[in-house]
């Protein structure tokens, strides 16, 4: 079960339309995120630094716009002007930005309210922050995006923004409990997000329902809010994947449980069965992320190392390891199976696909990113949903991929498929 959560902070969708009713006031929402984050943060540990004049700004400034007055999260490695922005390093604890990362921008100018920023691993990798998971403080809340999906997974805030290059969206919130979103490649503007693999890096979103991602992307993406529809059921598969070896008894015991669901709800699901070469595509996206981290931040190396963790040192080792060669073969067995996706993937089809292992392993290091690899380094959007738990009682997720540029499409499905699970 979910920790118990304050209405103010249940969902988007809850928070804006008793704004825009006027059954509360922005000041209300945000000191009830307020006063549920003062009774849960010494467990969870899910905030780098909280804005305490947020409830003072929140009534004193009159707010127009699709999300005016909702409390939002920014993960630690997006850029604030009025909060400071340490990338999850000691060395930048005290840095302040001098400007907004862009979706912080249009977050404030549709007029949300930036609670604070939210815990990140270090350069949004792998070396963990103070996050635990708030089903279990034992277990690790994943990584890299752990504040943002612990804090709106444990009610105190309703969104939170994160980043993937690997699983940094879509496994946090499957350990969570979340809903979590990771879009196309390209789908929002990453200025004033701090690269970790810039080819590969996306912003993602946190939310307890699939409805509540829609405003909240529309804003960051520039594009009319569409009214979801759950009409029909989309065009599903299961895709088990090459890797379905690593997925653990509860996770194949859910797939069985949904495959049984669907069909029960009339659905005609195929089984997805992918050419050989994409049994490489982990490999690959590990040939592109680590030349491309040791590019970024050999700079930061040089000022700062003793500062830098020993495991995100050892990633930049292994990156210098890697030839020109072996970077462009990944790139290139990248550009052939993307050539696959495009006529096993068309626009209307959606894939059923694991989140993760299964639930979250104890202790703080951050999981395993096996079946998320993949879908980042093809481009396509994910949606990750909450369903049933494993044998510790722990979230287990379900992700949904779709045909890159296909997010629409991908969170009707989503909504389809969180009503028929229900």
């Amino acid at each position: 079960m979910l920790p118990h959560t304050p209405p103010a902070c249940a969902t988007v969708t809850d928070a804006l339309n008793d704004l825009q009713g006027k059954k509360q006031t922005a000041a209300d929402l945000v000191e009830a995120c307020h006063t549920r984050i003062a009774a849960r943060e010494d467990a969870v540990g899910a905030w780098h630094v909280r804005d305490d004049a947020a409830v003072r700004d929140a009534a004193a400034r009159p707010r127009r716009g699709a999300l005016s007055g909702l409390p939002v999260g920014i993960k630690d490695v997006i850029d604030t002007a009025d909060l400071p922005t340490s990338y999850g390093c000691p060395a930048f604890a005290a840095h302040r930005p001098s400007r907004d990362a862009a979706c912080v921008a249009k977050l404030r100018a549709a007029g949300a309210i930036v609670l604070g920023k939210t815990v990140t691993t270090e350069f949004a990798s792998m070396h963990p922050g103070k996050t635990r998971n708030p089903h279990n403080r034992n277990h690790t809340p994943g990584g890299s995006s752990s504040g943002s999906a612990a804090a709106v997974a444990d009610g105190m805030v309703p969104v939170a923004l994160g980043t993937q290059t690997a699983g940094s969206v879509i496994r946090p919130a499957a350990f969570c409990g979340t809903v979590g979103y990771k879009g196309t490649y390209g789908w929002s503007d990453m200025t004033g997000v701090h690269p970790l693999a810039d080819s590969l890096d996306r912003l993602g979103i946190f939310t307890r329902r699939v409805a509540d991602v829609a405003p909240v992307r529309a804003v960051l993406a520039d594009k009319p809010a569409r009214a979801r529809s759950v009409a029909k059921a989309a065009n599903f598969g299961i895709c088990r994947t090459p890797l379905w070896k690593s997925a653990d008894p509860a996770t194949r015991s859910l797939f069985d449980t949904v495959a049984s669901k669907l069909k029960t709800a009339g659905v005609d699901l195929r089984e997805v069965i992918v050419p050989p070469q994409w049994d490489e595509l982990s490999d690959a996206h590990r040939l592109i992320m680590l030349p491309e981290m040791v590019r970024i931040f050999t700079p930061i190396r040089a000022q700062h190392e003793r500062h830098i963790s020993a495991s995100f040192l050892e990633q930049m080792k292994n990156g210098e390891a890697i030839d020109a060669q072996s970077h462009a073969a990944g790139k290139e067995l990248a550009a052939r199976c993307r050539a696959d996706l495009d006529l096993l993937l068309p626009p209307g089809d959606v894939w059923l696909v694991p989140s993760a292992p299964g639930e979250a392993p104890m202790g703080t290091a951050t999981g395993d990113p096996v079946f998320n690899r993949m879908w980042t380094l093809l481009g396509t959007p994910c949606v990750t949903l909450p369903f049933g738990a494993g044998p510790r009682g722990l979230p287990l997720g379900i992700q949904l991929v779709a045909s890159p540029g296909c997010d629409d499409d991908l969170l009707d499905a989503a909504l389809w498929l969180e009503q028929a699970l229900a």
